[in-house]
């Protein structure tokens, strides 16, 4: 009933020798071609194995040119500003037994030494005994160093105790009251630092004021040597 349709040939593929001869190398022996062939898919196979070997190893390297490195020099303006900005210097008065009494401009830290030394050094009659050199300085202040006979009759300059601390000082000089000064003023006596005037303080708010300036060796740390170089520069009110 059905007629049986032959499909139509399909064109063969073509032969080796006919690739062979279409490229020109008909001439070329069968053997020499093949290995010519081995040769090339053999390079192929290397170069993809070392290009995977180095993909893998990290030899290449991706960079994102969305990303924008920052340097200092992108830092916002006002942080930069900030960074490079200088510490407010200090403006002290030096007077009393100084060599160059005058205004001087310190570096912020600076202490009483550092003030002595700028304005020259001291005179011979000065009494150091009488100045914390270890103090530190606030900016405005007067730093004044009294001489040996100032300090032997009871006379403070007027407007400036001892290295800046005589708000306390009794009547008749530039002694500290030892029952009302603060640490500061402790710490302008020779030889008390701020350790031994916050004692002192402690010691008076314990066990009640001083009653004589002797009262002054209840406190732990000070012993009759101490308080004889405290005991002109003190008082108890």
């Amino acid at each position: 009933m059905f007629e049986q349709v032959d499909e139509p040939a399909t064109a063969s593929r073509p032969s080796f020798a006919r690739l062979v001869a279409t490229a020109g190398l008909g001439g070329v022996p069968r053997g020499a071609i093949g290995g010519c062939v081995v040769l090339v898919v053999l390079a192929l196979g290397v170069a993809g194995w070392r290009l995977g070997g180095a993909a893998a190893s990290g030899e290449f390297s991706y960079v994102d040119s969305d990303v924008a490195s920052v340097s200092e020099d992108s830092v916002p303006g006002p942080v930069a500003a900030a960074a490079d900005e200088e510490p407010t210097p200090l403006w002290v008065h030096v007077a009393g037994a100084v060599r160059v009494p005058g205004l001087y401009e310190l570096e912020p830290g600076a202490r009483v030494g550092d003030a002595l030394t700028v304005a020259g050094g001291t005179l011979d009659d000065a009494a150091l005994d009488a100045v914390n050199l270890a103090r530190l300085l606030a900016d405005g202040e007067q730093v004044y160093v009294p001489s040996e006979e100032e300090v032997e009759a009871g006379v403070a300059q007027p407007g400036a105790a001892a290295a800046g601390a005589a708000p306390n000082a009794a009547p008749g000089g530039g002694a500290v009251d030892i029952n009302t000064a603060t640490a500061g003023e402790l710490e302008a006596l020779p030889g008390v630092g701020p350790a031994t005037a916050a004692k002192i303080i402690a010691e008076r708010e314990a066990n009640g004021p001083f009653a004589a300036p002797e009262d002054l060796m209840r406190v732990a740390g000070i012993g009759e040597k101490k308080f004889e170089a405290l005991r002109d520069l003190i008082v108890v009110r």
